[in-house]
């Protein structure tokens, strides 16, 4: 498991934070230090026809070793890392045989990690973890799949006695921010379907996912001195207070699981003169999304309507734009894509985990670009902040189910028994 580490490690300490501000891709310079070293290390190892473009978009081959003919697959993660919580300066720390009590991130700024409060910390007792320092995330979201699919490559072409199709691996930057496939070439991958290896905890496999909005709502006001502010001042963060104390309180992320949408504000700036609201929409039934978009257009006409003789002109003006779309609809016509990543857990004993995205993944849009792609456990949890954790042993098993998704592959009829699925190609 050290080979892990170590490759885990020396990828999580390059800073590849993406910006959802800039209009480059990838949008920060930065994620081309980890790019260019993971093509040198592709081609260190062994693999074929390792390519990057202008955009950083990383793509590579491991041959078939089969004298039949039997699908190309891939495996696809991204090695940007979230703009919502620092990954500059990355300080792992490496926890050996846990047990099961609390760990202290940083006893300076009284830092803990605590199973009290992250239970599912106690699935991992008597393992090796890989923790933040406290101040930093940690970046196994998605640097883990990375280097579960590299580690994965690597076994394949050190043991080619373990028989496998054409593998095509993909490393997209800009994920973090809704961008990762807006540039990935499908037709040059040419797999016939992939898997994203971006999922949390051990044997999560999925293959739905939220629809996806994004809102960016602007307030205008009117400052005046307080003195003769009476009738005159327009306060745009009182006006932006009352847009998001309309939305429904139950429906946050905070308050819903499973296939429950919600609405998220996740960033508020503003002053008298004008104020930013920006949320996510979020819902897996279409229609169910559809409302909710229009529930948020209709709050801000409300307000409009309310101002329209104060203020002479629309007050809040609402800018809505669809991020991506529940992969669903693409995979179940191949839905024994999802049949044959569930046999590879079973078959190296991992329980699957078939549940929805409560998100998205480079995935969703892939697959309504031609190549249907659902999501598989990478081990990390707590994605984004400082409570980040991976279990090594985690990204082991991940490692193993790639393999055995390779072999599945070359089998008859991919190893399925047919006479119990509804879904045959």
């Amino acid at each position: 498991m050290q080979h892990i580490i170590d490759r885990f490690i020396s990828y999580v300490t390059v800073d590849t934070e993406s910006n959802p501000n800039s209009e480059t891709t990838p949008s920060t310079a930065k994620q081309w230090d980890l790019a260019n070293r993971l093509v040198e290390e592709l081609k260190n190892i062994g693999m074929q026809d390792v390519t990057i473009d202008d955009k950083s978009y990383i793509m590579a081959t491991l041959p078939s070793n089969v004298d039949h003919e039997v699908p190309t697959i891939g495996f696809i993660s991204h090695f940007d890392t979230t703009p919502d919580f620092t990954g500059a300066n990355v300080k792992p720390q490496i926890i050996p045989n846990y047990d099961g009590k609390d760990i202290v991130l940083n006893a300076e700024q009284n830092i803990v990690l605590s199973p009290d409060y992250f239970k599912d910390l106690l699935q991992y007792k008597g393992q090796t973890l890989i923790t933040t320092d406290g101040t930093t995330l940690l970046g196994a979201d998605d640097k883990a799949g990375i280097t579960e699919i590299v580690t994965a490559m690597e076994f394949l072409i050190n043991n080619p006695e373990i028989k496998h199709g054409k593998i095509r691996i993909g490393f997209t930057p800009d994920e973090e921010i809704g961008r990762g496939a807006h540039h990935f070439d499908v037709e040059k991958f040419g797999a016939d379907w992939a898997y994203t290896m971006d999922g949390s905890q051990v044997g999560e496999l999925e293959y739905e996912n939220f629809n996806a909005a994004g809102a960016k709502i602007t307030f205008k006001g009117k400052s005046v001195h307080p003195g003769y502010a009476k009738g005159k001042m327009i306060n745009s963060m009182l006006i932006a207070n009352d847009f998001i104390t309309t939305l429904p309180s139950d429906e946050r992320p905070e308050k819903t699981k499973g296939y429950e949408g919600f609405y998220h504000v996740h960033h508020l700036s503003g002053s008298i003169e004008e104020t930013v609201v920006e949320l996510i929409i979020r819902d897996h039934n279409k229609i169910k999304f559809e409302k909710r978009k229009e529930k948020v257009a209709r709050i801000v006409r409300k307000i409009n309507k309310k101002f329209a003789k104060q203020f002479g002109e629309d007050i809040a003006i609402a800018e809505i734009n669809d991020q991506y779309y529940n992969m669903k609809e693409k995979v179940v016509p191949v839905k024994y894509i999802v049949d044959i990543a569930e046999k590879a857990m079973k078959e190296v004993n991992i329980k699957p985990l078939i549940k929805p995205i409560r998100g998205g993944t480079d995935g969703c849009q892939l697959s309504y670009k031609g190549l249907p792609c659902p999501n598989i456990f990478a081990g990390g949890h707590n994605f984004h902040g400082k409570y980040e954790y991976v279990p090594v042993e985690s990204m082991q098993k991940a490692v193993n189910v790639i393999v055995k998704i390779a072999e599945l592959t070359t089998m008859p009829n991919f190893g399925l028994d047919q006479t119990k699925s509804k879904n045959k190609k």
